[in-house]
């Protein structure tokens, strides 16, 4: 089946936090309650990859400041272990970024500072480390990096 792309509704916050929970056992992975939250909140936009009717990947974006000059922040972006390698997390960050350029926003999220391939994936979209946020992902006591990357207007591949 080909994967299609939507807005997350409340009705998908169980299939998320599922995810979720696989995702990041180790770190309080998010609730239903928490995605629910999430997605209903006025100032955020959450994606999802279907596989038919099953969520295979999520990314959520929230956008803070006012809308003439934005900041964006990536909240999540998770795919289910077994359709990782599928491309899904790019074509979400794809979908994200563009988003981001077309309101000409800097972007930043954190990240563990032993998930490689996210961290690949972030640079290859123009984020850069900004810096380390120490003990960050409870209850592993992780540290996250903290990435950023600049608006479309200030960098050079526009």
């Amino acid at each position: 089946m080909s994967v299609r792309f939507r807005e997350l509704t409340a009705a998908d916050a169980p299939a998320a936090a599922a995810i979720e929970a696989v995702l990041f056992a180790g770190d309080s992975p998010w609730s239903e309650a928490a995605y629910r939250s999430e997605i209903a909140a006025r100032h955020t936009f959450y994606l999802g990859a279907f596989d038919g009717e099953e969520l295979v990947g999520f990314a959520g974006l929230a956008m803070l400041g006012p809308k003439d000059d934005p900041e964006f922040e990536i909240h999540t972006i998770g795919v289910d272990p077994s359709r990782q390698g599928d491309g899904l997390g790019r074509a979400l960050m794809d979908q994200l970024m563009h988003t981001v350029d077309l309101l000409d926003g800097p972007c930043f999220l954190e990240v563990r500072v032993d998930n490689t391939p996210a961290i690949r994936l972030y640079e290859s979209f123009g984020f850069f480390t900004a810096g380390v946020r120490k003990n960050y992902y409870q209850a592993s006591g992780m540290d996250a990096y903290t990435m950023t990357r600049p608006k479309k207007s200030e960098r050079r591949d526009q």
